[in-house]
């Protein structure tokens, strides 16, 4: 599968890479581009999306990439600031993800393309968008290459006003993603109404966001039931954002059936596709169902198979740490800080299980399920095309900037019914 020696590939590498990701990996061999390519390509494709898998430990980032690599699929590596911001419970961070990820695909000879993404970069007040400002131009200089401005906690109103703030400390070439209705099941549905109102804002500004996220039925973590995402609310919020050329980011994928995750391939315009409790789960060696979630014993713990994933005795060591520290269930997330450096501490046979586990997974995902293969070439040829790291914006201006003005936006949001559901922590 190596093409690194092909005049095409250096081209690429020479012209597809972003500013920043040339001058912190001058001599790498590593095609990470700009999450706009990423998703392009997959509209060219048509009915198919890709994962964005959650890096949160080193042996998932590796797993992805294979697998991506094996389905000469484009794929996206990303962490969410509560996996990996300044209050991070993951070793793997949003200052170091890009630094891993470039490492890796030298090492393993991964040609395929990859963006670098910053999820769910959460402004849960206008306090926080200040401090963001220094914070989002700190990750692209640490290598991010798309990023998502999440303020779905706050007002329609604030979450668009702050969208706004923050979107000149993104480079115009990088990805974006922007965020309305939290994540968290079937309380507070998005409605087809408050995404308009986001992306009409943004686009009297001039700002195209690449993907809009919704809350449309998902949960983050280890999803209960399987009630999962609405495709039919998801296909017709997007089908009334068509004019603005937003494509669909969907959350909360663990814990769906592959069956309804191919529905929102075909039958949405999504084409980005988050997954990280799923990957944690299989990097680790706990057993999961078809889809990624974690199956729980009679006494509701999970099944650890012996002879996949971590250690045994390091599996131990986590059940006891968990239980010292109260942690059950989701809350498991957090045992990936403390144990990172044990988990690379263990025999090359079990790392290497703990990646290929995440391979297999992640491969099936996306040649079977998310219609990804071949995606790669795809983006190789628009870089060819364009030679630039920039592949340009799919919309363009259609709203008016009198209708859109801070007060407008103020006064508008007022006449927006939405249901936001309960407060709480959804984060991830």
């Amino acid at each position: 599968m190596s093409h690194h020696h092909t005049p095409d590939f250096q081209t690429a590498l020479d012209v597809g890479r972003p500013p920043n990701i040339k001058k912190l990996f001058p001599h790498s061999k590593a095609l990470i581009v700009s999450g706009k390519y990423i998703d392009q390509a997959m509209l060219e494709k048509g009915r198919c999306m890709t994962i964005a898998a959650n890096g949160r430990n080193a042996f998932v980032i590796r797993g992805a990439l294979a697998a991506a690599q094996q389905a000469n699929a484009a794929i996206i590596i990303e962490i969410a600031r509560s996996e990996g911001g300044t209050n991070a419970y993951c070793a793997v961070n949003l200052w170091n993800i890009a630094r891993q990820t470039d490492a890796f695909m030298n090492e393993l000879g991964i040609t395929i393309p990859v963006a670098i993404h910053a999820d769910h970069f959460g402004i849960k007040t206008p306090a926080d968008i200040e401090p963001g400002k220094t914070e989002i131009t700190s990750l692209f200089d640490a290598g991010i290459t798309s990023i998502a401005i999440d303020a779905s906690h706050m007002p329609d109103d604030q979450n668009l006003l702050a969208n706004l703030e923050l979107a000149s400390f993104v480079p115009n070439w990088a990805g974006l993603e922007t965020e309305v209705g939290e994540i968290k099941g079937k309380l507070g549905l998005s409605t087809a109404q408050e995404a308009l109102f986001l992306i009409q804002g943004l686009n009297a500004h001039g700002i195209f966001p690449d993907w809009i996220a919704l809350n449309n039925g998902t949960t983050h973590g280890i999803e209960q039931s399987d009630a999962g995402i609405d495709v039919p609310l998801t296909a017709q919020i997007h089908e009334a954002l068509a004019p603005y050329k937003v494509s669909g980011a969907q959350h909360g994928t663990s814990g769906n059936s592959s069956d309804r995750l191919r529905q929102i391939a075909e039958k949405t315009r999504t084409t980005k596709a988050n997954v990280a409790t799923a990957l944690q789960m299989i990097s680790w060696g706990v057993q999961v169902n078809d889809y990624g979630n974690a199956i729980l014993d009679d006494a509701g713990r999970f099944i650890k198979q012996p002879d996949k994933g971590v250690d045994e005795a390091i599996w131990q060591q986590m059940l006891t740490y968990a239980k010292d520290q109260g942690l059950t269930g989701g809350n498991f997330k957090k045992l990936n800080a403390p144990f990172e450096n044990r988990f690379l501490a263990q025999p090359k046979e079990i790392r290497d299980r703990m990646a290929n586990g995440v391979q297999a997974f992640v491969y099936t995902l996306l040649t079977d399920v998310f219609n990804a293969s071949d995606t790669a070439n795809i983006v190789l040829s628009h870089i060819l095309e364009t030679r630039s790291h920039d592949p340009g914006v799919k919309s363009e201006t259609i709203e008016s900037i009198e209708e859109w003005t801070e007060e407008k936006i103020r006064k508008n949001a007022v006449t927006i019914s939405s249901n936001k559901g309960p407060e709480g922590d959804f984060d991830d």
